[in-house]
């Protein structure tokens, strides 16, 4: 009897990702939704510019490659012309919550019928640990060595607090990938936002807290305590707009 099994949504090509790096866990997450939905052979994925650069190496359905931050505008274009098909796209907190605001937020009040899966792991992970519109007040990076100043650079960007005063979203939920209690939510929660484009629902967007212990500058094990410590008390996990009332 097999008990735990890799995802057939899962390639088998190796990840490239840091020692640590909570995207392998969320890459699963996400190929088991679409194992269990059955719906493999009709889905698309988005890929973004950053860490997952390369996440078409490693879904085995079929993959787009989209310019920085224009993963929504992408997916919005796939999901018009062929509305037979489940589109996603999987982003970084850069590519997202950065260079591609505009393109989120605008799928987003349009309630366009796509899945986004939004990783935040506070920090630009693939150029060398600059300051990311997400790092928290005070958190140092590369481009902030002194901790981020609100004062000079902002306050971090709230993805699904943001989203959630617009009519449009159907589902907006923020989860984190650093226990196993949270990784069995999580799971429920990507599944839930796959199930929305399926029914009809329009647009889901699961923000997944992750970590970034090279970046970081911290062992894996210290990168999952800071996530507890540090950026959920920050970025509250939860549902932050479901218009169909139905729990987890």
């Amino acid at each position: 009897m097999i008990v735990f099994d890799k995802p057939k949504s899962l390639t088998d090509a190796p990840l490239h990702y840091c020692p640590g790096c909570t995207h392998g866990i969320i890459h699963r997450l996400v190929a088991e939704a679409i194992d269990e939905l059955g719906i493999e052979g009709r889905t698309i994925g988005v890929a973004p510019v950053g860490c997952a650069v390369m996440a078409y190496d490693y879904f085995a359905c079929d993959m787009v490659e989209a310019a920085h931050g224009r993963a929504p505008a992408v997916a919005t274009g796939i999901k018009r012309a062929n509305p037979e098909n489940i589109v996603f796209t999987y982003q970084g907190d850069g590519d997202l919550a950065s260079i591609g605001t505009a393109e989120t937020v605008h799928s987003a009040t349009r309630n366009e019928n796509i899945t986004v899966i939004f990783v935040n792991n506070a920090i630009y992970g693939m150029t060398g640990g600059q300051m990311a519109p997400t790092s928290l007040p005070g958190q140092v990076t590369q481009t902030s060595p002194y901790g981020r100043d609100t004062s000079l650079c902002g306050f971090p960007v709230k993805i699904c607090e943001m989203l959630s005063q617009l009519d449009g979203p159907e589902f907006l939920a923020r989860v984190a990938v650093n226990n196993v209690k949270n990784i069995k939510n999580a799971k429920a929660t990507i599944k839930k936002a796959f199930e929305n484009q399926v029914n009809g629902k329009g647009f889901s967007l699961v923000e997944v807290i992750s970590s970034c212990p090279t970046n970081w500058g911290m062992t894996p094990k210290d990168a999952l305590k800071w996530i507890d410590d540090n950026m959920i008390p920050y970025y509250p996990l939860g549902v932050y707009k479901d218009r169909s009332g139905e729990a987890k």
